[in-house]
């Protein structure tokens, strides 16, 4: 069986001592998908980092209208494309065809393409400086070396190595792209590297602005992101995988970005469950269950009144969770993962209320499983109880009284999102804004009354927190123009003449509506 190419240096190219090959799993049923995919070795990821690193210098050059025709024209290149990428990504994932990748993560995969395509166009992102008294002026700009992308293999497509929005963001600031697709789903990373490069090829950016390979091991992974020919690194995925990638990112002075675990705590309020137990239940089923739980913003922690209301709650959620037929996983180790983590749980106080063992093949499957645990118990084990399962998981914390609900927000870790539900007439208002004093500085995404894993393409939208849910606060993975800032570095021009500055600090506005900050002033006039 034919060993497919990596994606290196502008062209198809076999792999230059693979250290072996992989097999793509159809986790409906555990059978192995046609085709072999190579396990890159170091000759290839030399030859990837020699070519971004001149892809580098040749987008110094590269106009801000070259970089968003080049994402417009790959999105309208992927869009050509649609029905093979996704029939690829559900045979390899088991995801459903529809709504999930042909009407919701396919059209947010183009649709990011198109957003950074405008920030890029617009410029304002790059946070223009100038003070003619002192004769000094700043901006935004690229880093000066390859981007080096994780793709996770919960998203397929709308957060791939090269066309999800780390991808989008990276080439919007002047960035080549290195990416590592996930070894779940590389036939889908194969067609999209095929549009992305047909695309360049129309392009006149340098052929080797997006890069691929399939896979390596670990110690070649640590030994890329350290490498000094790389701008930063971006990863999402596990705490143990990111936080190693991170340590040696690190220590070569490497901006490392990472989406690591989030057990995005709900609190339900007493006068929530009296006013609309039935549909909060309803809500919560489904935001948990979708995807089989692995959505990265999975309600996994509930914390609810430990009176009859919260135990009525927790009662007909368990009911819900059992009648539910249980989801596919998207890997062969995701159940034993998932029973590691429950087991976790249980040493440390957490009951089965529901589920809680892995099913039998055909597939990978998991029960949908809830967990309870007294208020009390929690505040003595925080860490431990807030230990993830990646699955169809959640832990109910039964607080005793408003002070321990607190109590519990007060001892949460960082997370991608915190949720209140409380009563529409004001009632829980008082609980509810001490709750949220506490959550607040623990979680990227604050929310009231809906569950947590809608993440809206927005410019307003923060995909980001505290650690362990990411490794920077002050970042966010979707949203443009925000999400670019992680992928630039600032400049500053002391005394530099007019002539030798970028247009953008030059006195003439180049778009005539890019925003610039001139001797303290947000305007759009010329300088």
């Amino acid at each position: 069986m034919i060993v497919h190419p990596v994606l290196l240096d502008g062209a198809w190219r076999t792999s230059e001592g693979a250290t072996g090959a992989l097999r793509a799993i159809d986790p409906s049923d555990g059978s192995a998908l046609e085709g072999r995919w190579p396990v890159s070795g170091a000759a290839d990821l030399e030859r990837a980092l020699e070519a971004g690193a001149r892809a580098s210098v040749g987008l110094r050059a590269a106009s801000p209208e070259t970089l968003a025709a080049f994402l417009e024209d790959y999105a309208a290149e992927l869009e050509s494309y649609a029905g093979a990428i996704v029939a690829a990504a559900r045979r390899e994932t088991a995801l459903p065809e529809e709504p999930r990748l042909k009407s919701v993560e396919f059209p947010r995969m183009t649709a990011q393409l198109r957003q950074a395509a405008a920030a890029a166009r617009d410029r304002s992102w790059c946070q223009a400086t100038i003070d003619r008294k002192a004769e000094l002026a700043s901006r935004r700009g690229a880093l000066g070396g390859p981007v080096v992308i994780f793709g996770p293999g919960n998203f397929p497509l709308a957060f791939h190595a090269l066309a999800g929005g780390d991808f989008a963001a990276a080439i919007a600031a002047g960035n080549p792209v290195i990416g590592k697709g996930h070894p779940g789903h590389p036939e889908t990373g194969r067609l999209i590297a095929a549009a992305c490069l047909r695309a360049l090829e129309r392009s006149a950016l340098p052929r080797a602005t997006a890069q691929m390979f399939y896979h390596c091991e670990p110690e070649l992974g640590l030994r890329l992101v350290a490498d000094p020919r790389v701008g930063a690194f971006a990863f999402t995925g596990s705490r143990r995988a990111g936080l190693a990638l991170k340590e040696a990112a690190e220590r070569a002075g490497k901006p490392a970005f990472l989406e690591l675990s989030s057990v995005n705590p709900v609190f339900v309020l007493p006068g929530a469950l009296v006013e609309r137990a039935e549909s909060i239940t309803q809500e919560f089923t489904t935001s948990c269950l979708v995807a089989a739980g692995q959505y990265c913003t999975n309600p996994g922690l509930v914390v609810v009144p430990g009176d009859a209301g919260g135990a009525a709650f927790l009662e007909a959620a368990a009911r819900r969770f059992g009648a539910a037929e249980p989801g596919v996983l998207l890997g062969a180790h995701a159940p034993a993962q998932i029973a590691a983590s429950i087991e976790a749980l249980a040493r440390h106080g957490a009951e089965v209320v529901c589920g809680g063992r892995a099913l039998p093949p055909p597939g990978f499957r998991f029960q949908n499983t809830l967990l309870r645990v007294s208020g009390a118990r929690f505040l003595e084990h925080p860490d431990a109880l807030q230990t993830e399962a990646f699955g169809p998981v959640s832990l109910f914390v039964l607080a005793a009284a408003g002070n321990e609900m607190i109590a519990v927000a007060r001892r949460l870790e960082g997370s991608l999102t915190g949720t209140i539900y409380s009563h529409r007439d004001g009632r829980d208002d008082a609980l509810r804004d001490r709750i949220a004093a506490e959550l607040r500085p623990r979680v990227g995404r604050l929310i009231d009354d809906r569950m947590p894993t809608g993440v809206t393409l927005s410019s307003a939208m923060v995909h980001g927190g505290r650690f362990p849910a990411a490794g920077h606060p002050g970042f966010t993975g979707v949203g443009f123009p925000a999400a670019m800032h992680r992928f630039s570095a600032l400049e500053c021009y002391d005394h530099v003449r007019p002539h030798r500055l970028p247009p953008e600090l030059r006195g003439p506005n180049p778009t005539g509506r890019m925003w610039r900050l001139i001797d303290g002033e947000w305007t759009q006039r010329d300088a």
